[in-house]
């Protein structure tokens, strides 16, 4: 990785200078395939928010000198969305065991240098820190695979993924709305979970 990227997690209020930098990087690189995410400011600042007040809650931040070029999120399951930990409780899995990543987002120039990797182990070893989960968790939306705005060169993240410890779980799932950039309103999409264990299992 560059030696002028720094990575940094970060936890609380020192978070709230960087909600203008996050919701834009946030809009800019979900408007790409396979999210296709029509953002909004207003929305992304409050959505970050429960990353920063949450109890155990972590951004990852990645800067290139003063900028901000990347940012994953991180909290207890059971700070998240209900609709993220409906899934779990719905399998057996106690959702006061896992520790939910909720997403990871990079400017095209800097991919490709390692920094993803980082984002992971950084929230895992948080995760390890607080000592209460048996699992790191997240999940990433499911589109056809003739979509139409697929780009030819698209590759999934499944080997990255899979490389780094994660199982996708088909019977975990849930459904989210959000409006595609070619949407006149929301509409819901699958999500789909993959799951790592923090710890050995008994």
């Amino acid at each position: 990785m560059s030696a002028t990227i720094r990575i940094e997690a970060m936890t609380g209020p020192a978070l709230h200078a960087y909600i203008p930098a996050l919701a834009r990087l946030r809009i800019e690189v979900f408007r790409e395939f396979p999210y296709l995410y029509d953002g909004d400011q207003a929305y992304e600042a409050r959505y970050l928010q429960r990353y920063i007040e949450a109890p155990g809650g972590v951004i990852v931040l990645a800067f290139a000198g003063d900028e901000v070029v990347g940012a994953a999120t991180g909290l207890p399951l059971l700070q998240a969305d209900p609709a993220f930990q409906r899934p779990f409780a719905a399998r057996d899995y106690d959702p006061a065991t896992v520790f939910y990543h909720g997403e990871s987002v990079l400017l095209a120039p800097y991919r490709g240098r390692g920094i993803g990797l980082r984002f992971f182990t950084e929230r895992e070893a948080h995760a390890r820190r607080l000592a209460d989960f048996n699992w790191a968790a997240f999940c990433a939306v499911e589109r056809a695979p003739d979509h139409s705005r697929r780009p030819p060169a698209y590759r999934p993240l499944d080997a990255f993924w899979t490389k780094r410890g994660y199982v996708p779980h088909p019977a975990l799932s849930t459904r989210f709305r959000w409006k595609d950039i070619d949407e006149t309103g929301e509409s819901e999409k699958t999500m789909r979970f993959w799951l790592k264990p923090l710890r050995e299992q008994a």
